[in-house]
């Protein structure tokens, strides 16, 4: 008796099948890769500010999105802690794309993810920012991260994806590494 054993298609809530169909279009048209992401922040008052996504373009076609996002400083910085600051939301980026990385990667080998959460983490120095001192960085130094995760797959299935993710998440690239900002200032 020869049985087949049913491939899944959807493994922690992605499509595996479009995924690596997304690989193999832009593995044979790289141009079909290109990714443009926008947004366009403003501020509210005080320490307020709103962020809105209109669209963004993949393989040179404009994609309509409908998002907004706000940001507040705590009060203890001056604001009314009415939304996460931007620090918190960088770090919820970070963890955010990197989190993109586990599931697919988990995904393609057919492991179910059960539980995952990354707690990220880092401390940076006021005077900084304030310009108090301009010995002091207004960043940080370094951030922590602690991946969790259970799943069906091995520790050493979990190892290879974790590495996987620091090798090709990109807002892991874009902190971890130096790259290049241009500024434009519109005075009106």
């Amino acid at each position: 008796m020869n049985v087949m054993k049913e491939t899944k298609t959807v493994v922690n809530g992605l499509d595996v099948a479009a995924l690596q169909g997304m690989v193999q279009a832009i593995t044979e048209d790289p141009s079909r890769g290109t990714a443009a992401f926008r947004v366009k922040s403003r501020w509210t008052g005080g320490t307020r500010s709103e962020a809105d996504v209109e669209s963004y373009e993949i393989g040179g076609r404009r994609v309509d999105r409908a998002f907004r996002m706000r940001a507040d400083e705590p009060v203890e910085l001056l604001g009314n802690n009415t939304a996460p600051n931007p620090q918190e939301i960088l770090m919820a980026a970070l963890n955010a794309c990197m989190l993109v990385g586990y599931v697919a990667g988990a995904s393609v080998r057919g492991i179910a993810i059960e539980s995952l959460e990354i707690e990220t983490a880092g401390e940076l120095d006021l005077r900084g920012f304030l310009g108090i001192d301009p010995e002091v960085k207004p960043g940080y130094d370094k951030l922590r991260y602690t991946v969790r995760i259970k799943g069906d797959g091995t520790a050493e299935q979990f190892r290879e994806i974790h590495e996987t993710v620091m090798k090709t998440s990109p807002n892991y690239f874009n902190i971890a590494r130096p790259i290049t900002l241009e500024s434009t200032l519109e005075v009106r």
